[in-house]
């Protein structure tokens, strides 16, 4: 969601007038998600109805940086982030591709309602599901989705409502996913989408999330075209989200908490991109923390960038050291989630409490549709 609509462009004032779009601004920080001095969430009932729809478009053009290592750097407009760009950093991009993973069946013994969703492909017909009410499903439950088009088997039970599936099926499964999944947006978001590619970058590339990386919501094709023209190199990884990205954290020790893994790939194109940056001493800059922790899984684990993949379970707080980044463009993130300590082991815990702060001070969108942050060591 926009925070503020009278910056909008001269495209959406030809639809309603300034009047109209200061009104439905008002509307919108009726509903802001605020964060008090201890980072506690006070989530509103819902979003307010009708404006999603008429304002999402536009967020891609309104982002502002909040924060950096040493000081709140200032509130330029996404555009503007460009002169805090140079010729020869490297951006670096996640292409996933979010599903349409969220799922509603019947269970097929007792017809109660089931929801699920796809985490992870583990095999061919073999997915890894978060379920509501998973007390209902037991290894050998069956659940029918569009009247049997799509029947999910249970093979396999773990804790935290997490349950394998066998997906049976006839014809291409992602099709049927198609017609018969929605869009996984966020529980703080009520209203569906009736476009559903407005949950998904505008470089995605490769199927498999189950949550869009929100950092790289604000870049739009042309603002992708400027920023090369600029002479600022792009390079893309992927991270196909999960639970990893979006469990909170539940437990008293931080150690305590299970990551859960998340597939990741690099290209050999993009480890010589990366490796050609590092050793002429450019900026490589991870446009959302999926990016980064692709980035700091791979220099982890051969100190070096390589073509590769495999699963990513690395958590990132305070006290890590980071090797492969020198500057990350994250949104502003929920209380008690990995994404906050991570970007709270980047910055420093007082600096990121300091710059939420002042960006609800100045009524700032937070999480998925919200605005951005730049963090930088200069």
């Amino acid at each position: 969601l926009i925070l503020d609509a009278t910056h909008t462009k001269a495209k959406y004032n030809q639809k309603s007038t300034r009047e109209e779009l200061l009104e439905r601004a008002k509307l919108l920080r009726k509903d802001i998600y605020a964060i008090d001095e201890t980072l506690k969430l006070k989530l509103p009932k819902k979003v307010t109805s009708g404006i999603l729809e008429d304002v999402i478009e536009y967020c891609n053009e309104l982002s502002k940086v909040v924060a950096s290592f040493e000081k709140i750097s200032g509130f330029p407009k996404v555009k503007e982030r460009l002169n805090y760009l140079n010729e020869g950093d490297v951006l670096v991009l996640n292409n996933t591709s979010v599903l349409p993973a969220r799922l509603f069946g019947i269970k097929e013994d007792t017809l109660a309602a089931i929801e699920i969703l796809l985490l992870k492909q583990k095999e061919e017909n073999i997915w890894e599901c978060l379920v509501k009410k998973a007390k209902k499903i037991k290894i050998g439950t069956v659940v029918n989705f569009g009247e049997g088009t799509l029947k999910a088997k249970c093979i396999k039970v773990y804790d935290e409502g997490i349950r394998d599936f066998e997906m049976i099926y006839s014809g291409v499964f992602y099709k049927i996913l198609d017609e018969l999944g929605e869009m996984p947006l966020p529980p703080y978001i009520h209203e569906k989408l009736i476009d559903q590619n407005r949950y998904q970058t505008v470089y995605n590339k490769h199927k498999g999330s189950a949550a869009a990386p929100t950092a790289g919501l604000h870049f739009t094709k042309s603002l992708i075209k400027k920023i090369a023209e600029k002479k600022i190199q792009i390079a893309y990884v992927t991270l196909h989200v999960g639970l990893g990205t979006f469990r909170p954290v539940q437990v008293d020790t931080v150690e305590e908490h299970h990551m859960h893994s998340e597939f990741y790939q690099m290209s050999e194109e993009c480890a010589k991109l990366l490796n050609n940056a590092k050793k002429e001493n450019r900026r490589i800059i991870a446009v959302g923390t999926t990016s980064l922790r692709t980035l700091e899984t791979i220099y982890r684990d051969y100190n070096t960038f390589k073509e590769t993949n495999g699963w990513s379970d690395i958590f990132i707080f305070p006290g890590f050291t980071f090797k492969a980044i020198d500057a990350l463009i994250t949104n502003f993130h929920l209380p008690k989630s990995t994404l906050l300590m991570l970007v709270s082991a980047l910055a420093g815990k007082e600096n990121i409490i300091n710059a939420y702060n002042e960006a609800i001070k100045n009524k700032y969108r937070f999480f998925s549709f919200g605005d951005s942050m730049f963090i930088n060591e200069d």
